[in-house]
Protein backbone atom coordinates (compact mmCIF):
# COMPACT_ATOMS: atom_id res chain seq x y z
CA UNK A 1 0.00 0.00 0.00
CA UNK A 2 1.24 3.57 -0.81
CA UNK A 3 2.07 5.92 1.81
CA UNK A 4 -1.06 9.01 2.60
CA UNK A 5 0.20 11.95 4.40
CA UNK A 6 -2.56 13.30 6.73
CA UNK A 7 -2.18 17.16 7.30
CA UNK A 8 -1.96 17.15 11.22
CA UNK A 9 -0.37 17.04 14.53
CA UNK A 10 -2.39 16.08 16.08
CA UNK A 11 -1.95 11.95 17.15
CA UNK A 12 -6.04 11.86 18.65
CA UNK A 13 -7.48 13.02 15.05
CA UNK A 14 -4.37 10.91 12.93
CA UNK A 15 -5.98 7.30 15.04
CA UNK A 16 -9.47 8.72 14.44
CA UNK A 17 -9.04 9.43 10.63
CA UNK A 18 -7.18 5.81 10.56
CA UNK A 19 -9.79 3.99 12.26
CA UNK A 20 -12.71 5.17 9.87
CA UNK A 21 -10.38 4.88 6.46
CA UNK A 22 -9.36 1.68 7.62
CA UNK A 23 -13.24 -0.03 7.73
CA UNK A 24 -12.96 1.45 4.12
CA UNK A 25 -10.10 0.40 2.64
CA UNK A 26 -8.75 -2.89 2.72
CA UNK A 27 -5.52 -3.69 3.73
CA UNK A 28 -5.02 -0.06 4.97
CA UNK A 29 -1.93 -0.45 7.51
CA UNK A 30 -1.68 2.34 10.50
CA UNK A 31 1.72 3.03 9.17
CA UNK A 32 0.55 3.55 5.75
CA UNK A 33 -0.42 7.03 7.33
CA UNK A 34 2.21 9.43 7.91
CA UNK A 35 1.54 12.74 9.68
CA UNK A 36 2.79 15.99 9.01
CA UNK A 37 4.77 16.70 12.16
CA UNK A 38 7.02 13.74 11.14
CA UNK A 39 6.93 14.85 7.54
CA UNK A 40 8.64 17.86 9.26
CA UNK A 41 5.61 20.06 6.75
CA UNK A 42 5.48 23.17 7.37
CA UNK A 43 2.38 24.70 9.01
CA UNK A 44 0.36 26.99 6.32
CA UNK A 45 -1.64 29.59 6.56
CA UNK A 46 -5.36 28.78 7.07
CA UNK A 47 -6.92 31.76 5.59
CA UNK A 48 -9.94 29.98 4.04
CA UNK A 49 -13.55 31.18 5.02
CA UNK A 50 -15.00 27.78 4.59
CA UNK A 51 -14.43 24.56 6.15
CA UNK A 52 -13.68 22.96 2.58
CA UNK A 53 -11.56 26.05 1.63
CA UNK A 54 -8.90 25.38 4.57
CA UNK A 55 -9.06 22.03 4.13
CA UNK A 56 -7.82 22.06 0.50
CA UNK A 57 -5.24 24.71 2.15
CA UNK A 58 -3.68 22.48 4.29
CA UNK A 59 -3.79 18.94 1.93
CA UNK A 60 -2.50 21.29 -0.95
CA UNK A 61 0.50 22.40 1.19
CA UNK A 62 1.38 18.88 2.81
CA UNK A 63 1.45 17.13 -0.86
CA UNK A 64 3.66 19.89 -2.39
CA UNK A 65 6.18 19.44 0.55
CA UNK A 66 6.11 15.63 0.86
CA UNK A 67 5.34 14.57 -2.63
CA UNK A 68 2.78 12.30 -1.07
CA UNK A 69 -0.81 11.83 -1.42
CA UNK A 70 -2.57 14.14 1.03
CA UNK A 71 -5.79 14.02 2.97
CA UNK A 72 -6.71 17.29 5.43
CA UNK A 73 -9.80 18.19 7.24
CA UNK A 74 -11.34 21.05 8.68
CA UNK A 75 -13.80 20.99 11.23
CA UNK A 76 -15.54 22.87 13.87
CA UNK A 77 -18.74 23.07 15.66
CA UNK A 78 -21.80 25.51 14.26
CA UNK A 79 -24.21 26.67 17.17
CA UNK A 80 -27.78 28.01 16.03
CA UNK A 81 -28.20 30.31 17.92
CA UNK A 82 -24.91 32.01 16.92
CA UNK A 83 -25.82 31.87 13.63
CA UNK A 84 -23.16 29.38 12.97
CA UNK A 85 -20.67 30.33 14.89
CA UNK A 86 -17.98 28.67 15.88
CA UNK A 87 -17.96 27.70 12.68
CA UNK A 88 -14.34 27.77 11.14
CA UNK A 89 -13.15 29.84 14.19
CA UNK A 90 -13.92 26.58 16.54
CA UNK A 91 -10.10 26.01 17.05
CA UNK A 92 -9.65 29.84 18.32
CA UNK A 93 -12.79 30.52 19.66
CA UNK A 94 -10.54 31.55 23.19
CA UNK A 95 -8.09 33.49 21.10
CA UNK A 96 -5.41 30.35 21.46
CA UNK A 97 -5.21 28.06 18.96
CA UNK A 98 -6.06 24.44 20.30
CA UNK A 99 -6.64 25.39 24.11
CA UNK A 100 -9.68 22.90 24.64
CA UNK A 101 -10.87 24.01 27.75
CA UNK A 102 -10.80 27.46 27.08
CA UNK A 103 -12.90 27.26 23.71
CA UNK A 104 -15.40 25.39 25.74
CA UNK A 105 -15.60 27.44 28.41
CA UNK A 106 -16.20 30.33 26.57
CA UNK A 107 -19.07 28.79 24.40
CA UNK A 108 -20.66 27.42 27.62
CA UNK A 109 -20.46 31.14 28.95
CA UNK A 110 -22.03 32.33 25.46
CA UNK A 111 -24.74 30.25 26.15
CA UNK A 112 -25.32 30.43 29.74
CA UNK A 113 -28.89 31.80 29.28
CA UNK A 114 -29.96 29.90 26.41
CA UNK A 115 -32.79 27.70 27.05
CA UNK A 116 -32.45 23.71 26.50
CA UNK A 117 -35.18 23.61 23.59
CA UNK A 118 -32.62 26.36 21.65
CA UNK A 119 -29.21 24.79 21.76
CA UNK A 120 -29.19 23.07 18.64
CA UNK A 121 -25.42 22.49 17.21
CA UNK A 122 -24.10 20.52 14.62
CA UNK A 123 -20.50 19.37 13.87
CA UNK A 124 -19.33 19.97 10.53
CA UNK A 125 -16.24 18.61 8.65
CA UNK A 126 -14.74 19.15 5.38
CA UNK A 127 -12.34 16.14 4.08
CA UNK A 128 -9.84 16.91 1.60
CA UNK A 129 -7.89 14.53 -1.05
CA UNK A 130 -5.07 16.47 -3.29
CA UNK A 131 -2.72 14.57 -5.72
CA UNK A 132 0.92 16.17 -6.03
CA UNK A 133 0.35 17.61 -9.61
CA UNK A 134 -2.73 16.38 -10.08
CA UNK A 135 -6.78 16.11 -8.40
CA UNK A 136 -8.28 17.38 -5.75
CA UNK A 137 -11.68 15.92 -4.29
CA UNK A 138 -13.31 17.10 -1.08
CA UNK A 139 -15.96 15.73 0.78
CA UNK A 140 -18.22 17.44 3.47
CA UNK A 141 -19.72 15.40 6.89
CA UNK A 142 -21.95 16.57 9.67
CA UNK A 143 -22.94 15.19 12.72
CA UNK A 144 -26.38 16.95 14.55
CA UNK A 145 -27.25 17.19 17.87
CA UNK A 146 -27.14 19.66 20.83
CA UNK A 147 -25.34 20.81 23.48
CA UNK A 148 -25.47 20.31 27.67
CA UNK A 149 -24.54 22.77 30.29
CA UNK A 150 -21.10 21.10 32.03
CA UNK A 151 -18.45 18.86 30.47
CA UNK A 152 -19.15 15.02 30.77
CA UNK A 153 -16.99 12.42 29.48
CA UNK A 154 -13.18 11.97 29.31
CA UNK A 155 -13.18 10.60 25.60
CA UNK A 156 -12.42 13.02 22.19
CA UNK A 157 -10.93 16.20 21.88
CA UNK A 158 -12.53 19.68 21.50
CA UNK A 159 -15.87 20.39 22.00
CA UNK A 160 -16.95 16.40 22.36
CA UNK A 161 -17.41 16.58 26.45
CA UNK A 162 -20.51 19.17 25.51
CA UNK A 163 -22.11 17.89 22.75
CA UNK A 164 -24.95 15.36 22.32
CA UNK A 165 -25.44 13.45 18.83
CA UNK A 166 -28.87 13.25 18.04
CA UNK A 167 -30.30 9.79 19.03
CA UNK A 168 -27.78 9.54 21.88
CA UNK A 169 -28.22 9.77 25.27
CA UNK A 170 -24.23 10.44 26.47
CA UNK A 171 -22.41 13.15 25.07
CA UNK A 172 -19.66 12.38 22.00
CA UNK A 173 -17.28 11.96 24.83
CA UNK A 174 -18.46 9.12 26.66
CA UNK A 175 -19.25 7.18 23.41
CA UNK A 176 -16.96 4.26 22.50
CA UNK A 177 -14.70 5.34 19.59
CA UNK A 178 -16.25 3.23 17.01
CA UNK A 179 -19.33 3.91 17.70
CA UNK A 180 -18.62 7.75 17.73
CA UNK A 181 -16.79 7.45 14.20
CA UNK A 182 -19.95 5.60 13.10
CA UNK A 183 -22.09 8.95 14.13
CA UNK A 184 -19.40 11.84 13.34
CA UNK A 185 -19.53 14.39 10.89
CA UNK A 186 -15.15 13.43 10.26
CA UNK A 187 -16.88 9.68 9.84
CA UNK A 188 -19.07 10.65 7.34
CA UNK A 189 -17.07 13.01 5.42
CA UNK A 190 -14.01 10.61 5.22
CA UNK A 191 -15.93 7.85 4.41
CA UNK A 192 -17.27 9.81 1.56
CA UNK A 193 -13.79 10.22 0.36
CA UNK A 194 -13.13 6.79 0.76
CA UNK A 195 -13.10 5.98 -2.91
CA UNK A 196 -10.95 8.19 -4.33
CA UNK A 197 -8.20 7.17 -1.85
CA UNK A 198 -8.36 4.09 -2.71
CA UNK A 199 -8.25 5.29 -6.22
CA UNK A 200 -5.08 7.18 -6.10
CA UNK A 201 -3.34 4.51 -3.63
CA UNK A 202 -4.00 1.91 -6.41
CA UNK A 203 -2.58 3.92 -9.22
CA UNK A 204 1.06 4.91 -7.03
Amino acid sequence: MARLAVATGNAHKVEEIWAILAGQIEDLAREDLVDARSLGAPSPVEDGVTFEANALIKARALAESSGLPAIADDSGIAVDVLGGAPGIFSARWAGSHGDDAANLRLLLDQLADVPDEHRGASFVCAAALVVPGGDEVVRLGHMPGRLVREPVGDGGFGYDPIFVARGQAVTTAELAPEVKNSLSHRGAAFRALAPAIVEVLAAR
